[in-house]
């Protein structure tokens, strides 16, 4: 079994990493009637149902970061998440890096990359325009109008962004659970190192890097 964890791969797993994601798809893909249920409701559309299906062919493992990664105290060289940690709340993240930290081996590295927060005002304040910035740091929550939305929710959970984060203030909440030699990093650049099949650009344009030693 490979030493290098991805959690929260969504539709990009990494060949020859463990994939982890806690997204409905693997929870609809590994249970039928809760599926069926979902699409006789009509709480599917058509990409949810092939991002079901993709889920079902492909090796992706459910987990909840925040609760518990099923793997062993100091079993892992790295751990890589991507566009993932904004989305938990401020209590959540706290709990998925001291997960990440029991997993880790000593010296092992955390990669975390996230929206950076700084790229987004920066673009606010060079085109003012509220609008785009409102919906590029994706916070609006979802609406519940009515039984379908509702059950939308109850089956789906929240999918917005619960947090933002600037290279700053992500490596502050590292240091602060423990991590050491926390560093932001230029795109393209990592402390891994064996970082084969990482994609050290992943959505460059937007995104900050941050990494932390155990």
């Amino acid at each position: 079994m490979t030493d290098k964890v991805n959690i929260g791969c969504g539709t990009t797993p990494i060949d020859g990493w463990i994939n982890y994601d806690n997204s409905y798809a693997i929870k609809l893909a590994n249970s039928p009637l809760l599926y069926q249920i979902a699409k006789i409701l009509k709480l599917l559309n058509k990409q949810q149902i092939e991002n079901v299906e993709w889920n079902k062919k492909n090796k992706i493992y459910f987990a909840d970061a925040t609760k518990k990664i099923p793997l062993n105290f100091n079993s892992v060289e790295c751990i890589y998440s991507s566009h993932m940690v904004e989305h938990l709340s401020r209590d959540g993240a706290n709990s998925f890096l001291i997960e990440a930290l029991r997993i880790l081996k000593t010296d092992g590295v955390l990669r975390i990359a996230v929206p950076d927060l700084r790229i987004a005002t920066d673009n606010y304040l060079n085109h003012g325009d509220a609008n785009k910035f409102m919906e590029k740091i994706f916070v609006q929550a979802p609406p519940i109008r009515n039984l379908k939305e509702k059950l939308k929710l109850i089956f789906f959970g929240y999918r917005h962004h619960q947090w933002m984060y600037d290279g700053k203030s992500l490596s502050i909440l590292m240091k602060t659970v423990g991590f050491r030699n926390v560093k932001i990093y230029k795109k393209g650049e990592t402390s891994i190192k064996n970082p084969k099949g990482l994609d050290l650009y992943e959505r460059c344009e937007e995104s900050v890097y941050v990494e932390g030693i155990k």
